[in-house]
């Protein structure tokens, strides 16, 4: 029998979406995963993960090859380059470090070994690495998945994990096959267990807009109103108000910006993609109710900007990007970020 060398994979964010993303290819038996961990790491460190999946079961204890709390510096720890780094933690790119600095210690600049797969929402989420990191191969990861950490080390599955990987657009390689042949292996890689749906798609412009049509819109939506996606739905007026218009706008700016047509029915099937009973809160919801920063340039800020420049009137997006906004100001003061003037008492 020959013997086939395991493939190194680096996790970067070990949440709800990257725990199960890491426990996916370390259950296919050909990968060793170094899993980096934050808020988590003692909980986990001392105790594994425990996890109620849809897709795995109910697994006690459970931690992948390495569990670390650092991003590992190759060179100067002397590690083999990864053969796949998945980065799945948010983005948020007006909160250091960049996802670029984050990554860097474990992606040297000159890197052509490496494949990055960006398990991340939002538009034009490549586009720092592109240029930080010409010759590197960069996947999109377009995830649809039901999961959350109610507590450190706990993670819930309860809608099943669909994935869609595919290269994104690098002018500065010379051809796409390898990237093609990347994607193609960390499909096989991530679907070897045979408890997720991954699949190839080579049409990662289409798979990031048509996502955006429920995140760009009902997630902050919901983040706004506090409400969660079946209340949001029961909530008088608030789907043909709010939603549904935010919705078109982005279908006509991926139409008119991108060239992506997305469908008539794309905006009826997001809005009930998650089962009305099931009272899902989007991670933007998700991380107001925790105090965490909002994930809201790629998602809002981005589609946005490219709608606006191509000429697409989006007054719903425009008004629920300035609230997020104001919304993340509110978090920055809260942990100390900005400093506002001190309260003077009026003169009589």
């Amino acid at each position: 029998m020959s013997y086939v060398e395991r493939k190194s994979v680096l996790v970067i964010g070990g949440g709800s979406v990257g725990t199960i993303a890491a426990l996916n290819l370390q259950s296919g038996g050909s990968t060793d995963v170094t899993l980096v961990l934050r808020s988590n790491y003692n909980a986990v460190k001392e105790n594994g993960f425990h996890i109620d999946s849809c897709d795995h079961g109910t697994i006690e204890g459970w931690r992948p090859s390495i569990v670390r709390n650092t991003v590992p510096n190759i060179i100067e720890e002397n590690i083999k380059p990864y053969d796949y780094i998945v980065l799945s933690t948010k983005n948020i790119p007006d909160i250091p470090p960049t996802v670029v600095d984050l990554v860097q210690p474990a992606l040297p600049s000159t890197n052509t070994h490496t494949t990055l797969v960006l398990i991340q929402n939002g538009l034009n989420i490549e586009k720092p690495f592109l240029e930080s990191h010409p010759k590197t191969i960069v996947l999109s990861g377009v995830s649809l998945i039901g999961s959350a950490e109610p507590s450190p080390g706990k993670i819930v599955q309860d809608d099943r994990d669909r994935l869609m990987i595919g290269p994104f657009a690098n002018p500065n390689l010379s051809t796409s096959s390898a990237a093609d042949d990347a994607a193609r292996e960390f499909v096989e890689l991530y679907g070897k267990a045979g408890k997720t749906d991954c699949k190839f798609s080579p049409n990662v412009l289409h798979d990031r807009w048509r996502k955006l049509v429920y995140n760009a819109c009902l997630n902050p939506i919901c983040a706004i109103t506090g409400l969660d996606t079946g209340r949001i739905r029961l909530a008088d007026g608030a789907v043909d108000g709010l939603v549904r218009p935010a919705m078109r706008e982005i279908v006509e700016a991926a139409r008119k910006s991108a060239g992506v047509e997305l469908g008539d029915d794309v905006v009826d099937f997001m809005l009930e993609i998650d089962e009305l009973w099931l009272y899902l809160s989007p991670s933007m919801l998700a991380d107001v109710r925790k105090g965490s920063f909002l994930e809201f340039e790629n998602l809002l800020g981005e589609p946005l900007k490219e709608g606006k420049k191509a000429g697409v009137a989006m007054p719903t997006l425009e008004v629920l990007y300035q609230i997020a906004k104001a919304v993340q100001w509110r978090t920055k003061e809260q942990r100390g970020l900005v400093q506002i003037p001190p309260k003077r008492k009026t003169e009589k």
